[in-house]
């Protein structure tokens, strides 16, 4: 029953417990004749090699290394087949996956700092020369209205306007109060007061400015009695209903994300929360050191929860395909090559080099290597590619020399140790 089991008296098979038949049997002679044996190797220390049947030091019989398993017969540079009885196998919990096809890949993981979105900045600058005489919003972070006062100015040339839209509208000139109505418009002199100023037909002395947009005043630089000069950017007013995130993508990710991608974040500020978001741009440039590409994605911020800064995790949404896939615990990887051991029943298992592509959490997606209903070891696999490089090893120690196919080491006594 198991041809392996060799002995140079009679006994009984360590595995199943039948009698051994001796090798001049008929049925011996067909159960061996198509396996050469080299020598036999010591099951404990593979270093203690014999020409022939022998016991080690615990009573322990040598096993047969046959003409294939020292030639290796692998595709694989470096590993040889591999040989265990069903003892053996159990003894080092070796277990197994059959190769088929399904779902690979699915959501990606990176990581994201919150940000403030670049398109919803405002930064209030002053057209004309003036002074300010009052401040209605006075620090930072004051969330502000579209429409509300932000400051008053004082300004000689927004008087001087005004006085000339007045005379050209008491001179019943169409033309001249157009002109002056523009300028006044041009320096942003607000429509409230254009049209107080059509109504009552007084000028004032400061020019009440307000907010462009909803936001939140992220800077300020102005105090009573400043003189702003032309171009003077007292405020920058931010719209935070809208932020991005910025996330790092690796390139081998980066096949899976273009603008409109849905995402979701979570924050470690709000724990069990997902806020939804998508896609908005994927930056065209790749970091040569972090071999990463910055990616944006807009998030909705109505209530104010998202703040400029928050660290989270996002979560890129897109569908899983239909692969071949293999365990990812089948796999060993050198970093060269990927490699798995597909068993070839009888307790036979070969070495097999893999190309990969997608990988999953659980799963990887073989590219070629591998087909339906192959049986890959998925537990103890990394036992069996010692063994099986130490069977390549071997098999360069003990190429055949004498006439009848012994091994190099022939001549040495049982049980001797050799040294490569």
């Amino acid at each position: 029953m198991h041809p392996s089991i060799v002995s140079d008296h009679p006994g009984e098979c360590p595995i199943c417990g039948m009698k051994l038949v001796k090798l001049d049997e008929p049925g011996a002679k067909a159960a061996t004749s198509e396996r050469k044996i080299l020598f036999y190797r010591s099951p404990m220390d593979p270093r203690q090699t014999s020409p022939g049947p022998a016991k080690d030091s615990m009573g322990m019989d040598y096993l047969p290394v046959y003409e294939e398993d020292a030639a290796g017969h692998s595709e694989v540079d470096g590993l040889a087949n591999v040989e265990l009885d069903p003892t053996r196998q159990q003894l080092i919990g070796l277990r197994t996956a059959v190769i088929e096809r399904g779902p690979v890949g699915g959501n990606f993981r990176t990581v994201g700092t919150v940000g403030v979105d670049e398109t919803r900045v405002r930064r209030i600058n002053v057209k004309v020369p003036g002074y300010v005489e009052r401040v209605f919003v006075d620090f930072v972070g004051k969330p502000v209205r579209k429409g509300q006062p932000l400051f008053a100015l004082y300004s000689p040339e927004v008087l001087a306007a005004e006085n000339e839209f007045l005379t050209a509208s008491r001179a019943q000139s169409e033309s001249l109060v157009s002109a002056a109505r523009r300028k006044l418009e041009l320096w942003d002199v607000p429509e409230a007061e254009l049209q107080r100023l059509e109504k009552e037909g007084t000028v004032s002395r400061a020019i009440t400015f307000v907010s462009p947009v909803n936001g939140v005043v992220t800077r300020k630089d102005l105090v009573e009695g400043t003189r702003l000069e032309v171009g003077a950017m007292p405020y920058d007013v931010v719209d935070l209903s809208t932020l991005w995130v910025l996330a790092d993508v690796y390139e081998t990710e980066l096949r899976f994300v273009s603008p409109g991608v849905p995402a979701q974040l979570t924050l470690n500020a709000f724990p069990g929360r997902l806020f939804s978001g998508k896609v908005l741009f994927v930056d065209p440039l790749l970091d040569p050191k972090t071999r990463t590409a910055r990616v944006r994605l807009s998030f909705a911020n109505t209530a104010g929860e998202l703040k400029p800064e928050m660290f989270g995790e996002v979560v890129v949404e897109r569908p899983a395909r239909d692969v071949l896939r293999v365990p990812s615990d089948a796999l060993i990887r050198s970093g060269t090559e990927d490699v798995v051991f597909v068993a070839r029943g009888e307790g036979r298992f070969e070495p097999r080099r893999v190309t990969l592509g997608e990988v999953g959490r659980d799963f990887t997606e073989v590219v070629d290597g591998l087909s339906v209903g192959d049986a890959v070891v998925t537990r103890a696999n990394f036992l069996i590619d010692s063994e099986s490089r130490l069977r390549a090893s071997l098999s360069r120690l003990s190429t055949p020399t004498g006439p009848k196919g012994t091994s190099a080491d022939a001549s040495m006594p049982a049980g001797h140790e050799m040294t490569p």
